[in-house]
């Protein structure tokens, strides 16, 4: 089967230097229709009651094989023909460079984030969208930070995708103390990305709350940003109004609460985007127009040497 598989592959990368050469082979069909005239013309015609008389002759190889002398003739024809049309081997080589982005996607973990208006719930449909962006950045390094009253990362940097969305997967509520910090885990995020050389570096930075805990002044940490040269998409989550939250005696309808000016003030300070996504639907809609506003630069040259 390998032998095969070789095969296929030289024929796929064969070219000929001279391939209207190939217009030869049409003479082909007058040869041919030719030879067949000239072995009708060559038959004798015998009239006779009954062939069984010649049944029982003997078949000679040149009888069996009459017809070889014209096929190899034939054949010697087209490698003639191929022979002057010059066959050459190519060989390709592909240099890729790519310009990467570095990707920091922070995400609020936080008790509010199990509302239900999200499906279904807030984080888990958050985590969906973020790992459908992660598959369409195969060339990316992207990392994952994860906060609530305190922010941790959950996955430094990478190109291994299989790793990040694995880790992904295992965010879950209470891993931390309760609570939305967003300057620390716009900090931690930023602390993955500072020594980064990337010629573009972007936080995502999601959250359904109002920054009430950690230790660090979100205003004060998206100025380090700028400084950095990283910029920040915010992403306020949540639906206008109220919400299903769950409780063992069924959900309630508790307020959605989103500080969208302090949000805003991080993106704008970087050279981000606020968005508001109040539904599963809006949120893919904002993680797409994010990925269509940072993608990543990918030149592809091609080296090609033939030979006859």
């Amino acid at each position: 089967m390998k032998f095969f598989s070789d095969f296929i592959h030289i024929l796929h990368d064969l070219t000929f230097a001279e391939p209207k050469y190939f217009f030869l082979l049409l003479l082909l069909i007058p040869i041919i229709g030719w030879q067949v005239w000239k072995r009708n013309k060559m038959r004798a015609p015998l009239t006779v009651a009954t062939a069984t008389p010649f049944s029982g002759l003997p078949k000679t190889w040149k009888t069996r094989f009459y017809w070889l002398p014209e096929i190899l003739r034939i054949i010697t024809v087209i490698f003639l023909v191929i022979a002057l049309a010059r066959p050459q081997s190519s060989f390709h080589r592909n240099q890729i460079e790519v310009e990467g982005v570095d990707i920091v996607l922070a995400l609020d973990i936080s008790g509010s984030m199990k509302m239900m208006d999200f499906k279904p719930n807030r984080l888990e449909a958050c985590k969906k969208v973020a790992a459908d962006f992660v598959d369409g950045r195969p060339t990316d390094r992207i990392g994952l930070v994860v906060y609530a009253g305190e922010a941790y990362t959950q996955c430094p940097l990478t190109t291994d995708h299989n790793t990040l969305l694995g880790l992904m997967k295992k965010v879950k509520f209470d891993l931390i103390e309760d609570g939305t910090a967003i300057g620390d885990g716009l900090g931690t995020a930023i602390n993955r990305l500072r020594e980064s050389e990337a010629k573009s570096k972007i936080i995502i930075l999601l959250s359904d709350g109002v920054n009430n805990a950690g230790y660090l002044d979100p205003h004060s940490t998206a100025e380090m940003a700028k400084d950095f040269g990283i910029k920040v998409y915010t992403i306020g989550c949540g639906t206008n109004g109220q919400a299903p939250y769950p409780t063992p005696q069924g959900p309630v309808y508790l307020q959605t609460e989103i500080d969208e000016a302090l949000l805003t003030a991080i993106a704008n300070e970087t050279g981000g985007k606020y968005f508001r996504a109040t539904n599963n639907k809006k949120l893919e809609e904002v993680y797409a127009e994010i990925d269509k506003m940072e993608k990543t630069v990918i030149s592809e040259a091609v080296l090609e040497n033939k030979s006859d």
